[in-house]
């Protein structure tokens, strides 16, 4: 069941869905200010979503991204973005997670300078989980959110003691099915961040703490514009100052990046930063270049940071950035503790130590963890090479980046190891969502849906790549990538994941059959959530 928004709640009936109690978060005063967003603003975001078709079929009829020409002017000019506020100055660590209760708690708690809540890739868009992730996050505002477990109580820490709370709505892609206005989905965008501002907004802006969000997926300066309308449509509805509603947009597709500058300009008065999305980067490089057989990545745990194309992304992002007065921000470490195994858990905090160091000493201005426990040792390395709140001094002026050093083919291979890994990851990772998990730890990594994506979006171009058959690409081992070998391992999952408890297990026949079908057939699904989505 769907809620029916209306503009003009007075005279229409009001439906919430199941299950009922939403009402103090979907009251008809917000629900008038939401249905008001999407008459405003869904008209130019269908259009946008259009543009994004067309150039996809480009880039599949041989069209490579490249730098705009009718924006040279914004790229060459000498401007920067506004002032960034004292509360985001220094965020040389950021953990990240889902909204549920529990997380909220400990991620403000954890100690890292900033929280990205996460209504995107680590949460399932379950309606209970969106309801509960939004009253979570208005306990947390209002500093009375607590939490209670097998016994164990869980308080938030003293407002001075606490990260910093930055929101992640999902991506302008997305629609919210369970809320129609007048027939139609909202827009998952404006659902997530504006009924997040409609209740506190107006409370973070009296403690100087925003609000703050995160733009996920973002295409192209006209999308960043339409974002700019939106927030500052929002601020004259709740009565802010004008660019009070800071963000930090994440350079996660392949045609972003080379509109970084373009970006910011769109988001000069609002933007404090822009950040290195890695995983859904590499899935976007896969995903736009999917029909260029030159351009096919190895097998994901070799697709690392050192790649060209993705050294080219991160230095070219930090340039950009200090340029213009903005953070450039880095990405995820997707390790977690591996409580069983010392030596195997010093292993991957030593991957984290090497990563994280690559990026403080290129010039980055902070990072992203998946998991607490990792934050001491990413804060180890910023405090030993970044004394000072953050680098925009280091210019990276001798960095120079062309259109070829970003979609530059990368070197490696596919071993059967990394072959079944992507099968295993996408099953077990699509069984938990559509169970209501969208952040699922499998082999001591955090995976939602960003790193998914990458594992499923690589079965289908591995296996779409053979031209018809006539050139098929092979393992290391020379076994050929075809169907043939996708079936065999398809067959072959249950029986290696009987035994093991995951999230989601009861779904993995029907996540099994979703991921056959989406790798098989002739055109790559945009995103594996849209259609999962459905199965919600």
């Amino acid at each position: 069941m769907s809620a029916v928004l209306k503009s003009s709640p007075a005279t229409s009936p009001i439906r919430l869905p199941d299950p009922p109690g939403v009402a103090d978060l979907l009251d008809d005063r917000a629900q008038a200010f939401l249905a008001g967003l999407h008459e405003r603003f869904e008209p130019a975001r269908q259009a946008l979503l259009a543009r994004r078709r067309q150039r996809q079929a480009e880039f599949d009829a041989g069209a490579l991204p490249d730098f705009r020409t009718d924006t040279r002017a914004i790229r060459e000019g000498d401007w920067t973005v506004a002032p960034i506020p004292a509360a985001l100055r220094d965020r040389r660590v950021e953990i990240t997670g889902p909204v549920d209760p529990k997380m909220v708690i400990n991620a403000l708690n954890s100690g890292a300078n900033c929280y990205m809540a996460d209504f995107e890739d680590s949460t399932a868009p379950t309606w209970d989980n969106l309801v509960a992730g939004q009253r979570a996050l208005r306990g947390a505002v209002a500093g009375t959110l607590t939490f209670e477990s097998g016994g164990k109580r869980y308080e938030l820490r003293p407002e001075d003691e606490r990260a910093v709370l930055i929101v992640r709505p999902r991506g302008w892609h997305l629609d919210e099915k369970h809320v129609l206005v007048d027939g139609q989905r909202i827009s998952a965008s404006l659902f997530d961040l504006g009924l997040f501002a409609w209740h506190n907004a107006t409370a973070l802006a009296a403690k100087d703490r925003g609000p703050y969000f995160y733009i996920p997926k973002l295409q192209s300066m006209e999308e960043a514009a339409l974002w700019n309308g939106v927030l500052a449509h929002i601020e004259r509805e709740l009565g802010l100052p004008e660019g009070q509603m800071k963000v930090t947009v994440l350079i996660e597709t392949l045609p972003a990046v080379f509109e970084m500058d373009e970006i910011l300009h769109a988001l000069r008065e609002r933007i404090v930063g822009l950040n290195c999305g890695r995983w859904d980067y590499i899935f976007s490089y896969i995903k736009t270049l999917r029909a260029h057989r030159n351009r096919v990545l190895p097998e994901r745990s070799q697709v690392t940071m050192t790649q060209p194309f993705l050294r080219a992304y991160s230095e070219l992002l930090i340039q950009t950035c200090h340029r213009r007065g903005a953070h450039a921000m880095g990405g995820m470490a997707a390790q977690i503790p591996i409580n069983n195994d010392a030596e195997a858990n010093e292993q991957a905090l030593a991957r984290v130590r090497a990563d994280k160091l690559r990026e403080v000493t290129a010039g980055h201005d902070g990072t992203w963890v998946a998991h607490p426990a990792l934050i001491p040792v990413a804060r180890q390395v910023f405090d030993e090479r970044m004394p000072t709140p953050n680098q925009h001094h280091v210019g990276r002026e001798e960095v120079i980046v062309t259109r070829d050093d970003l979609l530059a083919p990368s070197l490696g291979t596919i071993s059967r190891a990394g072959f079944e890994n992507n099968v295993e990851v996408c099953v077990r990772y699509l069984a938990a969502w559509l169970d209501g998990n969208g952040c699922v730890p499998i082999h001591w990594l955090m995976e939602d849906a960003a790193t998914a994506e990458i594992a499923r979006a690589q079965l289908w171009q591995w296996l779409h790549a053979a031209d018809g058959g006539r050139c098929p690409l092979h393992l290391d081992d020379g076994t050929v990538i075809d169907e043939a070998l996708f079936d065999r391992v398809l067959l072959g999952l249950p029986s290696r994941l009987a035994g093991h408890p995951m999230p989601g297990a009861a779904r993995i026949p029907e996540a099994i059959a979703m991921l056959e079908e989406l790798t098989l057939r002739d055109t790559l699904e945009e995103f594996l959530t849209l259609p999962a989505y459905e199965r919600l």
